[in-house]
């Protein structure tokens, strides 16, 4: 498949036309941000760890009944997707206090929910992708009901998958981001990424983070924590195949 122009160029991507008008290329780089872009460095090595991790965790969800926008991976960095029309909501789902959540409500980090949680942003870097709720998401046209119902039935789906997932490779999800994209046919799939940059991921024994929280908070050991993430779902998936 060949790159063609470039579409768009976000935090932590790039996306590319190809010869077919319906699939892009995604290419990952090792940019990283934190506080809606207010800090930024370099997580060596990021890119190829959040495209390989994303690609294999959106394989194992289409083989749960996840709809995804996957398509193929064409090397370390680029992979083909479907070109789909991102809804402009960012999709948390929270199994534990931490980050914001702690912050906003005055819960100690790390408290264990009775049952997960959703939140919907709006994303819109220039109000600072805002908390919205769903007569406002309905109320200004970003999504209908349908919709919400389908991506809300999708994330608490995916987020089953991925705990058991996390667990057996001894790691506790704490949360995560997903986004989603209607496809011509107006139907929603899985898009965007799964990866540390994207998941709160903490070691199940010692709760140490593996994720981008070592970068938000300067904590050191970043690229050594996105590598043993990396690590343990290469050994658990070779695990799976014998």
């Amino acid at each position: 498949m060949t790159k063609g122009a470039q579409l768009y160029e976000g935090k932590a991507k790039k996306v590319f036309e190809t010869d077919d008008p319906e699939l892009l290329i995604v290419s990952y780089k090792d940019d990283a941000t934190a506080f809606n872009g207010l800090k930024k460095g370099t997580i060596e090595g990021k890119g190829v760890i959040n495209n390989r991790m994303s690609n294999a965790l959106m394989k194992l969800l289409e083989r749960k009944g996840i709809p995804t926008h996957l398509v193929e991976e064409l090397s370390d960095r680029d992979t083909l997707v479907k070109r789909v029309s991102i809804v402009p909501l960012e999709v948390i789902i929270r199994n534990i206090a931490a980050g914001s959540f702690s912050k906003r409500y005055g819960v100690v980090e790390g408290l264990e929910f009775r049952s997960p949680t959703i939140e919907f942003s709006y994303k819109n870097d220039a109000l600072g992708d805002p908390l919205i709720n769903e007569y406002h998401i309905v109320a200004i046209g970003l999504a209908d009901q349908s919709e919400i119902y389908t991506i809300k039935k999708m994330a608490f789906a995916i987020n089953e998958e991925l705990k058991a997932f996390w667990a057996s490779c001894g790691v506790i999800l704490v949360d995560f981001k997903l986004e989603f994209g209607r496809l011509p046919d107006g139907s929603i799939v899985l898009a965007d990424e799964i990866s540390p940059d994207t998941c709160r991921l903490w070691d199940s024994k010692t709760k140490e983070k593996l994720d981008k929280d070592r970068f938000r908070r300067d904590l050191g050991g970043v690229e050594d924590a996105y590598r043993e993430i990396m690590k343990r779902l290469e050994e658990h998936i070779a695990e799976a195949k014998k």
